[in-house]
């Protein structure tokens, strides 16, 4: 899908015309709606090690008592209603703090189930490493002071990520699906965990407020956004629009990891081609349009190339292009269109 034009090779790799709008400022915050089911959480109930995961059933705990502590483990199922793979992980420990306490539960002037230690792994639906989000924070209670109103409790501050979400912060908290849904499932920690799919779970929305290190952004230079026609690489213009239906390349930065990978600081390769592990969206006036492929450019670090169909009903005039990666959207730039 790569074809080498001298002028837009320059201003990748030397960035003499290029510019990112909003430079030296934080992104926004992108919201990811994650999925999960089949979360069952296993509560430590016993001392003996050699009884943890051997009981083959559904195996509720002996006894639920505060301060113990729980290890939860979930299927990532989509994210933004796109279906992916993945796994959730948490490490939980019980404190029931609240106001008004009876015998047993924790007196604070907050109210919250657990403090927990959550990791978000997520795939694409190949299978391929897409990114990891790892959280901190109170389970249950009131959402967090700003948090999304989808929120319905929870208060967790987003403390790190890697591939897409290297650097990633924010905050989130969960929704209840409804009433009549489990949000987890207890279990006995002698329950053999490889049935737990089997044995079933809970469901949950989580709500994530997340600012990421980066984002992706069009390379904007002296003459407009770096956004060409395919067949011959020059740049979309007033004097040489787009026409619906036509393919178009633009090159951009922040679309994250590639596969094969590059190590840090270091340009992609010519061959192979070093093709974006995240799902990559393009829309033209809001409209979905079809990316044919995403690549590192070659040589260009933190560069790359996007070639993608103009819906084949666009309207004339000036269109709004926007790319959004791993679910983060970067700022939209306009075109001529013919």
């Amino acid at each position: 899908m790569i074809r080498k034009r001298e002028t837009l090779k320059i201003v990748l790799l030397l960035g003499a015309l290029s510019c990112r709008a909003g430079f030296g400022q934080d992104a926004p915050p992108a919201i990811l709606q994650i999925d999960v089911e089949n979360l069952v959480q296993y509560i430590e109930d016993t001392s003996d090690l050699s009884k943890f995961a051997t009981s083959p059933s559904v195996t509720p705990p002996t006894s639920v008592k505060n301060f113990a502590q729980h290890a939860g483990i979930a299927d990532i199922v989509a994210v933004n209603g796109q279906p992916v793979k993945g796994t959730m992980t948490r490490t939980l420990r019980q404190f029931m703090l609240t106001t008004a306490p009876n015998p047993g539960q924790a007196l604070a002037d907050t109210t919250r189930g657990a403090v927990s230690l959550d990791t978000y792994e997520i795939l694409d639906t190949a299978g391929n490493e897409i990114g990891s989000i790892i959280t901190a924070g109170f389970a249950g209670g009131v959402p967090a002071a700003g948090a999304p109103l989808a929120v319905t409790q929870g208060n967790f501050a987003i403390v790190g990520g890697t591939g897409a979400f290297l650097g990633a912060r924010g905050q989130i908290g969960n929704a209840v699906i409804s009433p009549s849904i489990l949000l987890a499932r207890g279990a006995s920690m002698t329950e053999d965990p490889s049935n737990r799919r089997q044995n079933g779970g809970g469901k949950i929305h989580w709500i994530m407020q997340l600012i990421p290190a980066e984002r992706p952004e069009i390379t904007i230079t002296a003459n407009g956004p770096a956004v060409t026609h395919s067949s011959d690489f020059t740049l979309v213009s007033a004097s040489k629009p787009a026409a619906a239906g036509e393919v178009l390349s633009l090159f951009m930065t922040g679309l994250g990891p590639t596969k094969p990978g590059v190590d840090p600081g270091s340009p992609f390769p010519a061959s192979p081609a070093a093709i974006v592990n995240s799902p990559v969206s393009v829309t033209v006036n809001g409209e979905s349009a079809e990316v044919l492929g995403a690549v590192g450019y070659p040589g260009a670090v933190d560069g790359y190339q996007v070639n993608f169909r103009v819906p084949s009903d666009a309207r004339k005039g000036t269109a709004s292009v926007q790319v959004t990666a791993a679910w983060i959207a970067g700022p939209a730039v306009q075109i001529a269109i013919q």
